[in-house]
């Protein structure tokens, strides 16, 4: 099944990649589904348990349900509750150090991606130790291969949002060099995501928006990024990389992912009693994290890094409790409008899908309108769910722009995932875009 060529900036090879991998991950989805959660621990041989967490989850009912299940199920869990929303490299590593001291042969994190992160990072490091920035992604890190299996790993997103439930990656603030980075490997990916949708039901209006555009934006960026086929083929099966580019298989959650995300995120931000909204955003973004962590994401993430790795002054509407920072749907989102006007062109069909998909009027428009109409869907959710007017609503102007750019082109991981090549002239026009959208 061939995806699009016409305008692509990278062609089919004739010697190039003919296959995809999906290694997609065990789930288990629906209410309740916490209460399993001390049987599914079993299952996978934990006896010694090291539950992740951060102190606004380790008050709620959810956090109490899924201690209780592993207390029923004989074990005696030990409660780490210092994970910090959107992590540090001083963080992960006092998790690390914590992971290493307890000798756990099993991990369960119920949080948000960055509590699921951290718990990614520290097992690990108490499982394969090296120095920190052995295994971070170049140029920041030394990109080692993670060496072998990690212990197993159970992760119960409390957010609607990352889809690091589902994902070999781990993202953290690298706080000396201003910018986002993190570590990528297949064996970092949870043995089981038990995604209950109850879990968000006390979470507020701001942090359901920022997390609900992270779905969005997981979806939209695989989508619409450079085909699978246009890479090299692999010198080895082994050597695939985990995002392999946009498939059939990656297209049928992000596709959906995005139809349940413009349906349903403006109703679940604006309504709080809506149930059904909450849930389906749950659902979306398991289902935007499958497809992500197989394609990739590409140039809104990429951005992302150095809005937040540069910017700890932000108070964003729903995180009021913690320290300020911009958080991490909120840094994505507020490049993706300017990002897919300049990919556009490269896959008209695929971005043409995705404004559909989101609700957009699409009839009688052509291919080639495809990025602008998904740009302005975008913009009039971004406005109807209170979301900040691009980067100037956080304090950044035309200054700020070579540092922006400086930490962006650092994540060629993700830019080179792109429908096409991407220069610091580019960044620079996208970052100048992404100021001010209305």
């Amino acid at each position: 099944m061939d995806r699009e060529t016409h305008g692509n900036a990278y062609p089919i090879l004739p010697d190039g990649e003919e296959g995809f991998t999906v290694e997609a991950a065990r789930m288990k989805f629906g209410p309740g589904m916490l209460a399993e959660l001390g049987g599914d621990a079993v299952s996978l041989g934990m006896t010694r348990v090291a539950l992740f967490t951060d102190p606004r989850v380790a008050a709620t009912e959810p956090f109490a349900m899924a201690l209780e299940s592993l207390k029923r199920a004989g074990m005696d869990p030990v409660v780490y509750d210092r994970c910090r929303v959107e992590p540090t490299s001083a963080s992960f590593l006092d998790a690390a150090d914590f992971a290493r001291d307890g000798g756990f042969d099993g991990y369960v994190s119920i949080g948000g991606g960055s509590v699921i992160d951290t718990a990614k990072a520290a097992n690990l490091y108490a499982t394969h130790p090296a120095d920190f920035l052995a295994y971070v992604n170049k140029p920041l890190g030394e990109g080692i291969p993670v060496p072998g299996p990690v212990k197993p790993h159970i992760a119960c997103p409390t957010t609607c949002g990352t889809g690091s439930e589902t994902t070999g990656v781990a993202i953290f603030d690298h706080v000396e060099k201003q910018v986002k980075t993190g570590i990528s490997s297949r064996y970092l990916r949870p043995s089981l995501a038990v995604v209950d949708p109850r879990t968000i039901d006390s979470l507020p209006p701001g942090a359901i928006a920022a997390t609900g555009f992270d779905v969005l934006t997981h979806a939209i960026e695989s989508h619409t990024a450079r085909p699978f086929r246009s890479r090299p083929r692999p010198e080895s099966p082994t050597a695939r990389p985990p995002y392999q580019g946009a498939n059939p298989w990656s297209d049928i959650g992000s596709l959906q992912a995005i139809r349940l995300g413009g349906q349903w995120l403006e109703r679940a931000v604006n309504d709080p009693d809506c149930a059904e909204a909450r849930d389906a955003l749950m659902f979306a973004a398991t289902l935007a994290g499958l497809a992500f962590g197989n394609a990739g994401v590409h140039i809104p993430h990429a951005m992302s890094y150095s809005v937040a790795g540069m910017n700890h002054s932000f108070t964003a509407t729903g995180y009021e409790t913690v320290d300020p920072m911009v958080p991490h749907g909120i840094s994505v989102v507020l490049n993706a409008p300017a990002a897919f006007r300049f990919t556009g062109p490269a896959a008209p069909e695929a971005h043409l899908r995705a404004a559909e998909a989101l609700g957009a009027d699409t009839r009688g428009a052509s291919p080639e309108d495809g990025g602008e109409m998904l740009a302005t869907r975008l913009i009039s959710m971004m406005r109807a769910t209170g979301l900040p007017n691009g980067l100037s609503a956080l304090g950044y102007g035309e200054a700020d722009i070579p540092g922006l750019v400086k930490g962006a082109a650092a994540q060629q991981r993700l830019l080179t995932i792109a429908p096409r090549p991407v220069s610091e002239d580019d960044l620079r026009g996208l970052y100048a875009d992404a100021m001010r959208y209305w």
